[in-house]
């Protein structure tokens, strides 16, 4: 298999695959089209490519280098036929990708030096915050880790409501205070009570409130101030949580965080159920941040290492 090799379990590559179902039908729908009654590369076909990567969600930064990276291979080939465009988009889009700096296997990796690890995880209301953080937690307990989690969105009382549903489910401990107290004195609370437990991991969960306030950017950063009066150098990841299948509006989410915060890593949702997977490859490329998960499911088990290799694979497959 060499460039794509395999790295996952065959089951969690099955749940892949069918995430990407409708991305990938999509996608092959639109690029047999633009290529129809062609059978060199040549101008029109890469005009049509273009469009189909724009609206397939790839962003137009991305599109523009992957379309430049092909014209420099017809001109370099002088004859590129039609039916080799779908392994040379594959090679181009991994390679890409590969020039990203999400690695093959970017979960997070609890050093020994830090207990304990202090994720904090940003996103708007409803990208799947929540849901990330538990599926989290029950991946870091699942790997023998002791975790804590932190209800620091007090802005809505579903959102502590549901992080309590997910610490059940889970099984581990969840620090929270009522709705409308000071979310810094939450978090607090819980790295204070994770050094006591001798925690392992602890998961932060925060306000996602309209990305485009400018209210965020000082509300993070006092959480992370008071985060620091526990554990000097907390957090030692703030993760952005977005929403694939909201394609370009994914992009917009990660400028304004990216603006507020900074932010270490990503996780894409909801990859399943929609045609706009191909946000992850812009957002990876435009963004130059690791995406560590993605969301290829509703089970607890599909919030999935991001592996560009796996993806890409799926992808084309």
């Amino acid at each position: 298999m060499s460039f794509f090799k395999r790295l996952f379990s065959s089951e969690k590559k099955e749940t892949l695959d069918k995430g990407l179902e409708q991305t990938k039908t999509s996608f092959f729908s639109k690029l047999t089209k633009a290529i129809a009654g062609k059978s060199k590369v040549d101008d029109e076909v890469l005009d049509n490519l273009e469009e189909v990567l724009v609206s397939s969600d790839v962003g137009v930064s991305t599109t523009l280098k992957i379309i430049e990276r092909i014209e420099q291979r017809v001109s370099n080939d002088k004859y590129l036929g039609t039916d080799e465009l779908n392994s040379i988009l594959r090679e181009e889009i991994a390679g890409l990708l590969s020039e990203t700096k999400s690695g093959e296997e970017t979960e997070f990796l609890i050093p020994s030096n830090k207990k304990p690890y202090v994720i904090m995880v940003v996103g708007v209301n409803g990208v799947g915050k929540t849901t990330t953080i538990g599926k989290l937690a029950y991946q870091f307990k699942k790997s023998g880790h002791n975790v804590v989690l932190g209800a620091a969105d007090t802005f809505r009382a579903a959102a502590i409501d549901q992080l309590q549903i997910w610490a059940d489910r889970v099984g581990v401990p969840i620090v929270k205070q009522q709705m409308g107290s000071d979310p810094a004195s939450v978090a607090f609370d819980t790295l204070q009570s994770a050094v006591a437990q001798n925690a392992d991991v602890v998961i932060i969960d925060t306000a996602g409130r309209l990305h485009n306030k400018i209210g965020l950017m000082n509300e993070l950063s006092k959480v992370k101030k008071v985060m620091q009066k526990v554990i000097a150098d907390a957090p030692h990841d703030v993760l952005l949580v977005l929403d694939g299948s909201t394609g370009q509006n994914a992009f917009e989410q990660a400028k304004q965080f990216t603006a507020a915060t900074e932010v270490s890593c990503l996780a894409v949702t909801k990859l399943d159920g929609t045609a706009k997977g191909g946000v992850v490859i812009g957002i990876s490329d435009q963004f130059q941040i690791p995406v560590k998960y993605i969301g290829v499911g509703e089970g607890i088990e599909d919030l999935q290492v991001f592996n560009k290799y796996e993806f890409v694979d799926s992808f084309f497959k």
